[in-house]
């Protein structure tokens, strides 16, 4: 018999997949971790939906095998309904630190799980 799951170590492993570069670079591959109705508040105050996220992405800082390359730290979840999930963590990139909260959410029993919503916002330089 297998154990139900709450979300939070998948909604984790998507966080993880999605900050790879190989993932970055792919459409198809971030495609299946964006949900449908996907939105992000970026660090600039800009508001992204998933078409524009998809289209982007693989020019965005982090989606090469080249460049620099997210380091999270202190990933952890929360379950905040059935079938929703909250992560949160700092990442560093190329020494820019910044603090990430997202919202996964799974559509239905035996579906992936997937990123609803996300907000990243950079750390200033001598913040703790």
């Amino acid at each position: 018999m297998r154990e139900k799951s709450d979300g939070v170590a998948e909604a984790i492993a998507g966080e993880l997949r999605l900050l790879t570069p190989r993932v970055r670079a792919s459409r198809e591959l971030a495609g299946r971790l964006l949900d449908p109705e996907f939105v992000e508040v970026g660090a600039s105050g800009r508001r992204w939906d998933r078409e524009t996220m998809l289209a982007e992405l693989p020019d965005k800082p982090g989606a090469s095998d080249e460049g620099p390359r997210y380091q999270p730290v202190g990933m952890r979840g929360t379950v905040l309904a059935p079938g929703v999930v909250h992560v949160t963590y700092e990442a560093v990139l190329g020494g820019r630190r910044s603090r990430h909260s997202s919202i996964w959410r799974r559509p239905a029993e035996g579906a992936g799980w997937r990123m609803y919503y996300h907000q990243g916002t950079v750390v200033p330089a001598g913040t703790g």
